[in-house]
């Protein structure tokens, strides 16, 4: 498993970077800010590394610091969450950023990723939380998100507001079974998705 390179930066491409190591040249997916800070065509460069190896390819994703490194392995840990997918993430916040975000329960700046709609964001807001460890789990904003307006405390709400954020009914069923029928909506919520976030 590459967990970094150290090597000459041969050539920039868009989100991808070529770097030779020992006569061997790896070509690395980025995001802009990493492309920037690799320095010069012919300098030598450091990359922290994530390896994704799949049946079809095998993609080397880099990233300036650990810290990023260790983000965007949580966000594509994450349902629904790939590769490039957490890459636009980190394109557009820091994990600083993204910490603050969580923290803030903040929504509306999730929806700045191309591609992330609200109910994603929603979704992504609650469990990032847990994952990153962002401070207490809000479902409520999540459900507010989702409906335009906390619902009632039922295990239908929750089963509904599952399905709105793009769980099966397979997965929704699994832990649908040992929740109580009735409580907090925004509650209940928050342990469904703390319980498939573990699954």
């Amino acid at each position: 498993m590459i967990g970094s390179l150290r090597g000459t930066l041969l050539d920039r491409d868009g989100p991808e970077l070529l770097v030779e190591v020992g006569g061997i040249g790896y070509r690395l997916q980025v995001t802009p800010a990493t492309a920037a800070a690799a320095g010069d065509v012919g300098a030598e460069t450091f990359l922290h590394v994530h390896q994704q190896v799949r049946e079809d390819a095998v993609t080397l994703y880099g990233f300036t610091t650990i810290e990023d490194r260790r983000v965007f392995e949580v966000l594509i840990g994450t349902h629904g969450v790939g590769p490039a997918l957490g890459l636009a993430i980190l394109s557009v916040h820091s994990p600083l950023e993204l910490r603050r975000i969580l923290a803030s329960d903040d929504v509306a700046a999730l929806c700045l990723v191309p591609g992330v709609g609200r109910k994603t964001a929603a979704r992504l807001l609650v469990e990032l939380k847990s994952r990153m460890q962002a401070g207490e789990v809000d479902a409520s904003a999540a459900v507010a998100a989702i409906t335009g307006a906390p619902r009632g405390g039922t295990r239908a709400d929750v089963r509904d507001a599952l399905a709105e954020l793009g769980y099966g009914a397979d997965e929704i069923g699994r832990v649908l079974v040992d929740l109580p029928a009735d409580g907090d909506t925004s509650e209940l919520l928050r342990e469904a998705l703390q319980r498939l976030a573990a699954a």
